[in-house]
């Protein structure tokens, strides 16, 4: 009997979207959208559900224009109010908070996702929230599920899910990367 995992039931992997000649902007948003599916963290599920809504209405309003997540801020970079590429922006913030605290959960097996994610956010997103949010988040990280239950929900065997769970942070990682060093190099993060 084949292993169902889930990665094998979402609609788009991270491991499936074309990064050339740049990430294809249709399969990052479905990735992303699977992403979303995996957390019960509210705070977290509405910030990237609202940021992947950006990215999408931009993409829509130009999909000839929009077809990399390069293409599309390029697109957007000569109006006053660029939203998907703030929006691009924050996301990519959001998914590198996720990346890293799987990739430690993955790297100390007897570390509880409540200090995997407590040590991501302070690494990643902590910085860019106000005295407000910082609380929020702080409180949000405490309900993170137990390791064993979250692994649980990932599907069986264990030694397939962590193997799925390796390929698609590496794919993630990438993609992040990739995309960090091209808002650094086009300067499309200035006064965001």
């Amino acid at each position: 009997m084949a292993s169902v995992t889930f990665f094998s039931t979402i609609s788009k992997s991270y491991v499936d979207v074309p990064t050339a000649p740049g990430v294809d902007t249709v399969a990052f948003l479905e990735a992303t959208e699977s992403l979303i599916k995996m957390f019960a963290f509210s705070i977290v599920q509405s910030d990237m559900t609202g940021n992947v809504a950006k990215i999408r209405t931009r993409f829509l309003a130009t999909p000839d224009k929009s077809a990399t997540l390069e293409d599309l801020v390029e697109n957007e970079k000569t109006e006053k109010k660029r939203t998907a590429t703030e929006g691009l922006l924050w996301l990519l913030r959001g998914l590198k908070f996720t990346q890293i605290a799987l990739a430690r959960s993955q790297a100390d097996k007897s570390e509880e996702l409540t200090v995997s994610f407590t040590k991501a956010y302070e690494a990643t997103l902590k910085k860019f929230h106000s005295f407000v949010v910082k609380p929020l988040f702080t409180l949000a990280m405490k309900s993170c599920p137990y390791r064993a239950d979250f692994y649980a929900k990932l599907g069986s065997p264990l030694s397939t899910v962590e193997g799925e769970l390796d390929a698609w942070l590496a794919a993630l990682d990438a993609i992040i990367i990739h995309l960090e060093a091209y808002y650094e190099k086009g300067n499309y993060a200035k006064g965001m």
